[in-house]
């Protein structure tokens, strides 16, 4: 499997139908993308924890979307409704990190698997 990882965060002046838009975005890149295997939104998450206090502030939303392989997430990344969302994405954030992840579950590799 392979995971699109997106942290980020809003800009502070985004207005409503902005988020809005941005939120119709993300579903119809969901809806229309056959490869697209499951998405995951997140709020960021404080409870005050140690390592709070050492992180940067720089995402408040987790999105992961999860992929067969790597082809489905190349189709993904170059689909239309993903270049739509790539553009509002990056009129909407003030701050982002996007990485790609191959992923499995420890039960079947071991932690030794992906270390």
């Amino acid at each position: 499997m392979v995971s699109h990882v997106v942290l980020f965060k809003v800009r502070g002046d985004l207005q409503a139908g902005e988020r809005k838009a941005l939120a119709a975005a993300f579903e119809r890149a969901i809806r229309e993308i056959p490869t697209v295997r499951g998405m995951r939104f997140g709020r960021r998450l404080m409870h005050g924890a140690g390592y709070e206090e050492h992180a940067a502030d720089s995402a408040d939303y987790l999105v992961i979307v999860d992929f067969d392989d790597l082809a489905g997430l190349q189709i993904y990344l170059r689909h239309p409704a993903h270049e739509e969302l790539g553009a509002r994405f990056g009129q909407s954030v003030g701050s982002a990190l996007v990485y790609d992840f191959e992923a499995g579950r420890v039960e079947d590799l071991g932690v030794s698997g992906f270390l």
